[in-house]
C-alpha cells in the first residue's frame, strides 16, 4: 500500500511544473486581453490589431506545448525483447557471454549503435536490446525511442514521437514572450514614470511586462541550443556522449546535412513544418547515418532509399 502511495503522490509532484506554466500562460490573458487591450489601450484599431496577432501566436504556443506533454512515448517494438530464457541466461553469463548473447539476438535487428566493447546495447531494466538512439529514463521507467532528455516543465520524455512539438513549443513559447513584451512596452513605461498608483490594471501590465522579458530571455539559449541540435542531428544526450558505431564514436554519425537534418524532424511537407502535427522522418528505430566512403551524391541517394522505404511516416509511435 505505502509504495503504491508514494506512486501517486509522485505523479501527482511532477505535475506541479506544467500547472505553474498553464497557470502563467492563464494569467497572462488576462492580463493582455482584459486589462491592457480592454482596459488601457484608447484606440480602436490598436486593440484590434493586438488582438488579432495575439491569438494566432498564443494557440499555436498551446497546441504545441499540448501536444509535447500528451504525446505517447516512442515505446521499443516487442522484437528488441529478450526471450525470458535469454534474459535469465543474462544475469548469469561472463561478460563475453552476455555479447555473445546479444550479438545473437540483435543479428536481424537493425541496430548498428554499440557499446564500448563492441557489443549492442542492452538495457538491463528493460531486458530489452536498445535501438540506435534510444535511451532509458529512469523517471518513466522504459526506454524511450530517440531520447533527448525527461523534460520536467512538460511532464514527459522529449524523444522521437515529440521533439517536432517540443522544439515548436519553444519557439512559440519565445514569439509569445517577445510579442507580449513589444506591445506592452509602451504601458510599461508610462505605469513606471506615473509612479505608485492603486489602479490594479496598472499592477498587471508592469507585471505582464516582467514575465514576458524573464520568460524570452531563458527561452532565447534553450531555442537556439535545439536549433543547433536539429541543424546537427543530435540529441541531448548524443551532444554529451557521441555514439558509438562499429568504427568507434562519431558525434555526426547521423548528420546528413543541415536541410535533409531539418526535414528529419520537421518532415518534407513545407507546409506543415511550423504546425503541430507529426510529420517527422522515420520509425523512430532505424536512421539514414553519414558514411566516410560515400561521396555528397551517395549521401543523398542512401536517404532517398530510406525515405522510399517507408522513412516517411504520417504517426507517432
Amino acid at each position: 500500500m505505502a509504495p503504491r502511495a508514494l506512486t501517486i503522490c509522485c505523479d501527482i509532484v511532477r505535475w506541479i511544473p506544467v500547472v505553474f506554466i498553464t497557470a502563467i500562460i492563464v494569467w497572462s490573458y488576462y492580463a493582455y486581453v482584459v486589462q491592457m487591450c480592454f482596459f488601457t489601450v484608447e484606440s480602436i484599431a490598436e486593440k484590434v490589431i493586438y488582438l488579432l496577432i495575439y491569438h494566432p501566436i498564443l494557440v499555436l504556443f498551446l497546441w504545441s506545448y499540448g501536444k509535447t506533454i500528451f504525446a505517447p512515448i516512442g515505446a521499443v517494438p516487442r522484437q528488441f525483447y529478450l526471450s525470458k530464457s535469454d534474459a535469465d541466461k543474462m544475469s548469469r553469463e561472463t561478460v563475453e557471454g552476455q555479447k555473445a548473447i546479444l550479438v545473437n539476438v540483435a543479428k536481424d535487428l537493425p541496430v548498428l549503435n554499440r557499446t564500448q566493447s563492441g557489443s549492442p546495447r542492452y538495457c538491463e531494466k528493460c531486458h530489452c536490446v536498445k535501438p540506435d538512439r534510444c535511451h532509458h529514463c529512469s523517471v518513466c521507467g522504459q526506454c524511450v525511442l530517440k531520447m533527448d532528455h525527461h523534460c520536467p516543465w512538460v511532464n514527459n520524455c522529449v524523444g522521437f514521437s515529440n521533439y517536432k512539438f517540443f522544439v515548436l513549443f519553444l519557439g512559440y513559447g519565445l514569439l509569445y514572450c517577445f510579442y507580449v513584451a513589444a506591445t506592452s512596452l509602451q504601458y510599461f513605461i508610462l505605469f513606471w514614470k506615473s509612479g505608485v498608483s492603486k489602479d490594479m490594471g496598472h499592477f498587471h501590465i508592469l507585471f505582464l511586462f516582467f514575465v514576458a522579458v524573464m520568460f524570452g530571455i531563458s527561452l532565447i539559449s534553450l531555442f537556439g541550443y535545439h536549433c543547433y541540435l536539429t541543424a546537427c542531428n543530435r540529441s541531448t544526450l548524443e551532444s554529451f556522449r557521441a555514439p558509438i558505431f562499429q568504427s568507434g564514436p562519431d558525434k555526426n554519425g547521423f548528420s546528413l546535412g543541415k536541410f535533409n537534418n531539418f526535414t528529419e524532424v520537421f518532415g518534407v511537407d513545407k507546409k506543415l513544418w511550423f504546425i503541430p502535427v507529426f510529420t517527422s522522418a522515420g520509425d523512430g528505430i532505424s536512421y539514414p547515418t553519414r558514411t566516410i566512403d560515400l561521396d555528397s551524391d551517395g549521401l543523398l541517394a542512401d536517404r532517398q532509399r530510406w525515405m522510399e522505404e517507408g522513412g516517411e511516416s504520417d504517426g507517432g509511435v
